[in-house]
């Protein structure tokens, strides 16, 4: 509900009333951070809440956690947040926090123990996955594997990026504000990996985070899920006008990229995992089920 706040003239000042006035607004819970009891304190003036909270920015510093839509053991993975992004945090509580994801402003909630203090990032992983040494040294027992994408902050020793949980080799890492010039080549580099629902990359991933984690390490922001981003991505493609690479391939429910004129890169649960294949098998697929397999083709401006 929006509108102003009119307390009623003559009731007592213990008693004060308050009356909402206005036209109710539709707000998309998914990236407006809003629940029953608390709202982000950004949506003051545009939704009435009993209590809004100033987001504190806070930094992933696990490989890679989900975001959930609740505290409860089967709660569903909406999302990811990767090593080094940035989450917004309006309620933290003993083992969760709520609040948004600072790339895409997606709500949920998220471990409390994967977040910590703001931190500006260097450098990030370039590759698919990352071997965390745990000394400067090939050698070394290795601490972790980083997912692709992941941010973080370190000192080049050498071969190697020192940061504070461990050693990362320089050939799998690249300065944070680096633009690839092919995002697809991005895209590529999951062919193999799991689908995973809400994944970003670390361990798997889903459609539209293929996506958004390609489109994101080129330096184009865009959003989360697949009807955000038929809607709000790149410019309609002619129906007759050839396909090329790069194109955006929006299905009911999925996204999928052209690798060239009739080849589909996609993390699809048909085969379970990012694949490539043509286009025309993928229509075919779908065609039983869907009388519109193709509801939009758009394409991004270089």
């Amino acid at each position: 509900m929006t509108g102003t706040i009119n307390s009623a003239r003559n009731a007592p000042p213990e008693r004060t009333r308050f009356k909402l006035d206005g036209r109710s607004v539709a707000l998309d819970r998914r990236v407006h951070a809003a629940r029953g009891d608390l709202a982000d304190l950004a949506l003051a003036g545009v939704l009435f809440s009993a209590h809004y909270a100033k987001a504190v920015p806070l930094t992933c510093v696990a490989p890679g956690a989900a975001i959930v839509s609740g505290t409860s053991p089967t709660a569903e993975a909406v999302s990811e947040l990767l090593r080094g992004e940035t989450f917004h945090a309006l309620d933290v509580m003993t083992d969760w926090a709520w609040g948004f994801c600072g790339h895409d402003g997606y709500v949920g909630y998220i471990r409390r123990d994967a977040l910590d203090l703001l931190e500006t990032p260097s450098h990030r992983i370039k590759v698919e996955s990352a071997p965390l040494f745990s000394a400067p040294d090939i050698k070394a027992p290795i601490a972790d594997h980083w997912p692709g994408g992941a941010l973080f902050s370190g000192e080049v020793q050498g071969n190697f990026i020192a940061c504070a949980e461990g050693y990362i080799h320089s050939r799998h890492a690249e300065p944070a504000d680096t633009k690839p010039a092919d995002w697809v080549a991005t895209a590529e580099r999951y062919l193999g990996q799991p689908y995973i629902w809400g994944g970003r990359g670390h361990r798997g991933i889903d459609c539209s985070g293929l996506v958004q984690v390609a489109l994101g390490q080129a330096g184009i922001v865009v959003p989360r899920d697949t009807d955000l981003q038929c809607e709000g991505i790149g410019a309609p493609i002619d129906s007759d006008a050839a396909l090329q690479r790069g194109d955006l391939i929006f299905f009911p429910g999925h996204v999928g990229i052209m690798t060239d004129g009739k080849t589909l890169l996609h993390a699809n649960a048909h085969w379970m995992a990012v694949v490539q294949e043509p286009l025309a098998d993928v229509v075919a697929r779908l065609a039983d089920t869907h009388p519109q397999p193709i509801i939009a083709r758009r394409r991004i401006s270089a």
